[in-house]
């Protein structure tokens, strides 16, 4: 972001961005042009995936009774998330979940991140298609946990099916079936990406519309700094936003596979 404000600020590119400044060129150091596939958020991605598996390896190749400070945050993380999630949620069942929760916890945290970072500026789920494959994996997780535990028949039976009056179910069946099938994943989706979305165009539009304000007039210039001033403050909000945005998805898949596991509807 602050390289798009650099060469803002030097007039070398028209304002505002279009909607080409979406797509992200290849950063790859052979054949750029044939290389859309690795770019920065590719990059970092494939990053958080590193750091996640390096510092849960290191924290735990050498296992102390009394933790040190890296055991300690790795446990601490761990244990959040295996009794504020897992066992909340679902109860003692959700401990055999909760390496998977810590995971996307984390993950989900770690790209996030990336959105306050400097040099970074923006995370890996404000493109849409991460967090839907991150939905696509918790949709078909409480699915096959609701299939293994009832069966095939009676998960679908127990997911479509509400306990009502014979007469209503032609119109309950349907709305069940949309709710639970199609609107969870979407929604799953799209909260996360919306909100990374939308605090990534905030911080950029701000800063942009300092520079803007800047190279527009004398008069304009003072107030240039006020708008860096909001990024700022921004910044702390988007903080905010990342760790919450990452418990709720989190939350939100153990609700699923919660309910998929009960007895009753």
């Amino acid at each position: 972001m602050f390289g798009q404000s650099n060469v803002l600020a030097q007039g070398e590119v028209n304002f505002p961005p279009s909607v080409e400044d979406f797509y992200l060129p290849s950063i790859a150091p052979w054949g750029a042009e044939n290389n859309y596939w690795f770019t920065k958020i590719t990059f970092m991605v494939w990053l958080a995936v590193g750091i996640l598996i390096l510092f849960f390896l290191l924290t735990y190749r050498k296992p102390q009774l009394v933790p040190t400070k890296k055991q300690w945050l790795a446990e601490s993380i761990y244990g959040f998330v295996r009794n504020n999630i897992a066992v909340e949620m679902i109860g003692h069942q959700g401990v055999r979940f909760a390496p998977y929760f810590t995971t996307l916890f984390c993950f989900v945290l770690l790209t996030n991140f990336f959105a306050i970072v400097p040099f970074f500026q923006i995370s890996p789920n404000s493109h849409i298609a991460f967090p839907a494959f991150l939905a696509l994996i918790s949709y078909v997780l409480f699915n096959w946990v609701g299939i293994k535990k009832h069966g095939f028949g009676g998960y679908f039976k127990r997911a479509l099916i509400p306990p009502a009056p014979w007469y209503i179910l032609p119109l309950l069946i349907p709305i069940e079936a949309f709710s639970t099938f199609l609107v969870r994943p979407f929604s799953l989706a799209v909260r996360l990406f919306a909100n990374m979305f939308a605090g990534h165009m905030l911080l950029l539009v701000f800063t942009l519309g300092g520079f803007a304000m800047l190279n527009a007039n004398a008069l304009l210039a003072p107030i240039s700094v006020l708008s860096w001033v909001m990024t700022v403050a921004l910044t702390f909000l988007e903080f905010l936003v990342i760790v919450l945005q990452a418990y709720v998805f989190t939350v939100l898949t153990a609700s699923y596979v919660q309910g998929a596991l009960a007895e009753e509807h």
